[in-house]
């Protein structure tokens, strides 16, 4: 315990690290979490309407004002509710629709217009105008029915696609029944951002600076000449090959809780609790998990903690393999961006394989509906998105110990 903690407190203090931290926190925390909800996400909007970064500085404020003001429409979404949203945004002057701030949930009633009310629309004199403009309010009913009749045509197109199988169908639809009807509702978009934009990003954000904290920690031992060294102390290098790794997870850990718990704070004060009842569906309406968005979050942030933890694991391996720095870093960054760059142009199999690389994969596959096999048996998508990666880093840990163990060996 004497050792790791040495070792510890050394990976700590080094310039590098602690430099990353602060600026890992400062890009995350400070830009992705609290100047985003204070200012040019949420802020109310400036002058100039086609910049952000115009928005005024109010954000704590004007989401006050979004959650009040959408709390008038009731406390369950029924078929009144869509109405009286809908009737809302037609009672402003058509010269103001253009400049109303995306962050109400006008932007909501009108995508489930477009998706589940095609029938209303008028293509004849309402040319290139959204249904929500001009539909007949008191046409908007059975809600829950035409919910279902999207999602089934939905999945039939999968399954008719060879996406998947009928089988798929059937374990979907069942997750689907467990929706609980009518959905808890409030202002919608706060959680929206949340779970499809800062929480996500966090990943991609977290990465390089994981990169360089933990990537030179065993070819650094060899930049900085004190590799052959390490082979006389008393403790051994197999033994010292471990302190060094499990040091490196205890950094990945408190790297995560340090930029994960900055951004839930920050949630908390700007957005309080309202909400985190409010199903899915809300967010994507195909959506077939019986979640709100409390176990939606709770469930990302699993997914990026096992992520950083795989994702820190790879690296040590790479750092053990070269007794390059840059090399080390290269192959550490190459994990989240060289699937991130090739993208469109790899074959869907290696894309699809990507995918259950640590922190490259999204979070945000729990609004969809796709299904991995497995000798025939099909698993949601979000199951194997959460447990691949760590599986991942669980085996790289012993690979990157015997690595460092033969290098001093020799």
């Amino acid at each position: 315990m004497e050792l790791f903690t040495l070792e510890h407190k050394r990976l700590w203090r080094t310039p590098r690290v602690w430099i990353c931290v602060l600026l890992c926190f400062l890009y995350s925390v400070l830009y992705g979490g609290v100047l985003s909800f204070q200012w040019f996400v949420f802020g109310s909007l400036g002058e100039d309407t086609t910049s952000p970064y115009e928005n005024n500085f109010d954000g704590y404020f004007a989401i006050r004002d979004w959650q009040e003001r959408f709390s008038q429409f009731g406390d369950y979404w029924t078929d009144e509710t869509l109405q009286k949203i809908v009737a809302d945004y037609e009672s402003y002057d058509p010269m103001e629709r253009p400049g109303l701030q995306s962050m109400g949930d006008w932007i909501l009633a009108s995508s489930y217009l477009n998706k589940l009310y095609p029938e209303l629309e008028d293509n004849a004199n309402q040319t290139y105008q959204p249904l929500i403009h001009y539909v007949d309010t008191e046409k908007l009913t059975d809600f829950y029915g035409k919910r279902q009749w999207y999602l089934d045509f939905n999945l039939e197109v999968a399954r008719q696609g060879g996406l998947l199988t009928e089988a798929d169908v059937d374990m979907l639809q069942q997750m689907n029944s467990q929706i609980e009807e009518p959905w808890k509702y409030g202002w919608t978009q706060g959680w929206n951002y949340i779970l499809t934009g800062a929480l996500p990003n966090i990943s991609a954000k977290i990465a390089p600076f994981l990169a360089i904290s933990l990537g030179l920690l065993f070819s650094g031992e060899w930049h900085d000449c004190t590799a052959p060294l390490l082979h006389t102390t008393k403790h051994g290098w197999r033994k010292l090959a471990r302190v060094k790794v499990m040091s490196g997870l205890a950094f990945a850990a408190e790297l995560f809780v340090l930029i994960a718990g900055g951004m839930v704070a920050a949630q908390l004060i700007f957005f309080g609790t309202s909400g985190w009842d409010m199903p899915i569906q809300f967010i994507k309406e195909v959506a077939v998990a019986p979640w709100n968005m409390l176990k939606a979050e709770l469930f990302e942030l699993a997914f990026i903690f096992l992520g950083v933890i795989g994702y820190a694991g790879m690296t040590m391996l790479f750092s053990s393999l070269v007794k390059s720095n840059v090399l080390a870093l290269v192959f550490s960054l190459s994990i989240t961006y060289v699937p991130n760059l090739l993208g469109r142009y790899l074959p869907l199999w290696a894309q699809n394989v990507s995918q259950y690389l640590p922190l490259v994969g999204a979070p945000t596959d729990i609004f969809r509906t796709n299904v991995f096999h497995i000798f025939g048996k099909g698993i949601w998508m979000p199951y194997m998105l959460i447990s691949v990666p760590i599986l991942i880093g669980v085996i790289c840990l012993p690979l990157a110990v015997g690595s460092w163990a033969r290098r001093q060996r020799t």
